[in-house]
C-alpha cells in the first residue's frame, strides 16, 4: 500500500497543536499562582503569606489568623519543634517569616540561604524547675533563695527526680541543659569549648541527668505526660508550669511550685523574623502581623497563656490567675539571665549531651514484618531502623551509645525471636537481621507487646530509662489488647509505649496502647525515617 506523507504531516501538526496547548495551559496555571517547589512539601505562593513557628506558640493561631485575614493576609501557619524548624530552613524549605521559641536557634540558619532580618522578641519565657509542693517543702526549697546546687545537690543524692523535653530536639530542653552547664561551670562570663572537656564537670552533668524519669521530644507531650503521670518534678518553661497547673487543679491534684535559681536560669524570648523573599508586598504584611504581636491585644493574648510582656520580665501587675503566686510564681523579682555561649559552643554541648551525659535507656522495638508489609513498606522500615540503628543517626544527634540497651522483637503471625545490642557492633548485626528478615503472615501486636513488657519488667529504671517503640501497618489479629493490660498491671513500671503508625495500621489500637502507658502515637504514613527520628526524641 502506498504511503500517504500528507496524512502523516497532517497528523504530526495536530500532534504538535495538542501538545503546545497542555504546555500553554500548565505554564499559565504556574504563573497564576506563582507556586514554585518547597522541599516535596506543600508549593509556595506569592498569593499566601508562610509562617513557620515552634509549636508552643500554637495557641496564638486562631487569634493572629483571624486578624490577619481581616487585614486581607492570607496566612499559613506550620508548626514544629525549634531545632527542626532550623533544620528544615536549611535544607532550603521556603517561608516568610519564622517565629522562634530563643534567639540563639536564629543563628544556627544558614545565612547564605536564608536571610532573616527585623527580629523582634514577642514575649520573655524563663525555664525552670517546678516541684510538687510538698516536696519542695520537705526538700527545703520554699521560702528561701535558691541556687542550681541545691537542686543538682537533690538529684543526685537520689531526693529528687524529674522530667524534662528532651535538649537534643527542643529548646526548653536545651536551654535547661545549658543552664545547668553554665552553672555548674561556675557561671563564667562566657562559656568555652575548653570548660566542656572538664572530666569533673562531666561527671556532676552526669549525675544530675541520671535523676530524669521521663524525656519528651517536645514542650506540648511534655505538660500532657506530667499530667497523665505521677512525677514529682519537671525543667519547663514558666508557662508550662502555669498550664500544668491549671490542668492539674482541674484534676484536684497537688500543684507544683516554681523554682527560680538566684544564680541564673535561661530565658526565652520568642523572637519573630522576616524571611526575605524579595518581595515588598509580603514584607509589609510581615511588619503587619509583627504589629498585631507586639500591640496590646496580641500581647496580653500571650500573657494569657503565662507568657511575660511586661518590659524586664517584672511587674507586680500580673494576672494572679495565671501568674499566681500560691505556685510560687513571681513575676516581681528581677530574674537573673544567663548568657548562652557561642553556637560553635552550643553545638559541642549538644553532642556531649547525646553522646556522654544523657540516662542511659533500655528500648525495644517491635516491628512489624507480615505480609502486607511487603513492597514499600519494608523497604521503609529497612531504611529507618539502618538510620536509627547506625552512625547515621549521629547526623542528627539521636545515636544510641554503648552504654543503651537496645532490643529488636520481629514479628508476624508469631514472635519468635528477640535481638538484643549494648555495643554499637552488635547493634550494626541487629541491623544487618532487620535488613534480611523478609515479611510474611500474620499481625502478632499484642503478643510482641507484652513480651516487650516483659523484658522491660526486670529492667533497672534507677540506671536506664525504658520504653517500647511498636511499628505495625496493619491490624492486630492475634492476642487481645487485654493480655496487654494484663501484663503491664503486673509488671508495676510506667513504661511509655510509642507506636508509628504506618499504612493502614488500626489507629484505636495504637491509641490504646499509648493512652494505657501514657505514650503517643506518631505518624509515620509520609515519611518513615522522620516518625523513627521524631519518637527517638522522646526515649
Amino acid at each position: 500500500m502506498k504511503k500517504n506523507n500528507n496524512g502523516n504531516s497532517a497528523g504530526k501538526i495536530i500532534a504538535f497543536v495538542i501538545i503546545g496547548y497542555i504546555l500553554l495551559n500548565i505554564i499559565l496555571d504556574v504563573m497564576s499562582d506563582n507556586s514554585i517547589d518547597n522541599g516535596g512539601r506543600r508549593s509556595y505562593s506569592a498569593n499566601s503569606f508562610y509562617l513557620i513557628s515552634s509549636y508552643e506558640n500554637e495557641s496564638m493561631d486562631s487569634e493572629l489568623k483571624r486578624f490577619a485575614a481581616k487585614e486581607g493576609i492570607n496566612l499559613e501557619i506550620e508548626y514544629d519543634d525549634t531545632l527542626k524548624i532550623i533544620r528544615r530552613l536549611n535544607q532550603g524549605e521556603l517561608y516568610d517569616a519564622v517565629w522562634l521559641s530563643n534567639s540563639i536557634w536564629m543563628y544556627q540558619v544558614d545565612s547564605s540561604k536564608v536571610k532573616i532580618s527585623n527580629t523582634k522578641s514577642t514575649s520573655i519565657n524563663p525555664v525552670i524547675f517546678g516541684i510538687r509542693k510538698s516536696k519542695a517543702d520537705e526538700l527545703g526549697f520554699v521560702g528561701r533563695d535558691l541556687y542550681t546546687r541545691d537542686i543538682v545537690q537533690a538529684v543526685q543524692n537520689g531526693q529528687l527526680k524529674f522530667s524534662m523535653s528532651n535538649p537534643v530536639t527542643t529548646n526548653s530542653g536545651a536551654s535547661a541543659y545549658l543552664g545547668i552547664l553554665s552553672n555548674l561551670a561556675g557561671s563564667p562570663e562566657v562559656l568555652t569549648s575548653e570548660m566542656l572537656e572538664n572530666e569533673a564537670l562531666k561527671e556532676q552533668l552526669k549525675s544530675f541527668f541520671s535523676g530524669v524519669e521521663r524525656s519528651s521530644g517536645d514542650e506540648e507531650y511534655l505538660e500532657e505526660m506530667f499530667v497523665q503521670g505521677n512525677y514529682e518534678a519537671v525543667f519547663a518553661y514558666e508557662s508550662s508550669i502555669i498550664s500544668i497547673n491549671q490542668k492539674l487543679k482541674e484534676k484536684g491534684t497537688e500543684p507544683l511550685y516554681a523554682l527560680y535559681p538566684v544564680d541564673g536560669v535561661s530565658i526565652a524570648d520568642s523572637p519573630i523574623g522576616y524571611i526575605d523573599q524579595r518581595d515588598e508586598k509580603k514584607k509589609e504584611q510581615y511588619e503587619t502581623i509583627v504589629s498585631f504581636l507586639l500591640g496590646n491585644k496580641g500581647q496580653d493574648l500571650l500573657a494569657k497563656y503565662g507568657r511575660r510582656t511586661w518590659y524586664g520580665g517584672v511587674t507586680d501587675q500580673a494576672d494572679p490567675t495565671v501568674f499566681n503566686p500560691d505556685w510560687g510564681i513571681d513575676t516581681t523579682r528581677y530574674i537573673s539571665p544567663l548568657k548562652y555561649p557561642s553556637t560553635p559552643v552550643i553545638k559541642q554541648a549538644l553532642a556531649l549531651y547525646q553522646s556522654s551525659l544523657r540516662k542511659p535507656v533500655h528500648v525495644v522495638f517491635c516491628l512489624d514484618y507480615s505480609g502486607s508489609m511487603w513492597g514499600d513498606g519494608i523497604t521503609s522500615l529497612r531504611d529507618a531502623m539502618d538510620f536509627i540503628l547506625t552512625d547515621r543517626a549521629s547526623e542528627e544527634l539521636l545515636q544510641f551509645t554503648g552504654e543503651d540497651i537496645v532490643e529488636v522483637i520481629p514479628f508476624a503471625s508469631t514472635v519468635d525471636e528477640v535481638w538484643s545490642a549494648n555495643s554499637e557492633e552488635e547493634l550494626l548485626e541487629i541491623n544487618q537481621k532487620v535488613q534480611d528478615r523478609e515479611p510474611s503472615g500474620g499481625t502478632a501486636l499484642y503478643p510482641a507487646v507484652r513480651e516487650a513488657l516483659r523484658r522491660l519488667g526486670d529492667a533497672d529504671t534507677e540506671h536506664y530509662n525504658t520504653s517500647v517503640i511498636v511499628l505495625t501497618d496493619g491490624q492486630g489479629n492475634v492476642g487481645q489488647f487485654k493480655d496487654v493490660e494484663n501484663t503491664y498491671q503486673d509488671i508495676h513500671k510506667p513504661i511509655p509505649i510509642y507506636s508509628i503508625q504506618f499504612a493502614n495500621a488500626d489507629r484505636y489500637q495504637l491509641e490504646s496502647l499509648a493512652e494505657l502507658s501514657n505514650g503517643k502515637v506518631f505518624d509515620g504514613t509520609h515519611n518513615l525515617v522522620d516518625a523513627f527520628m521524631e519518637v527517638r526524641g522522646y526515649n
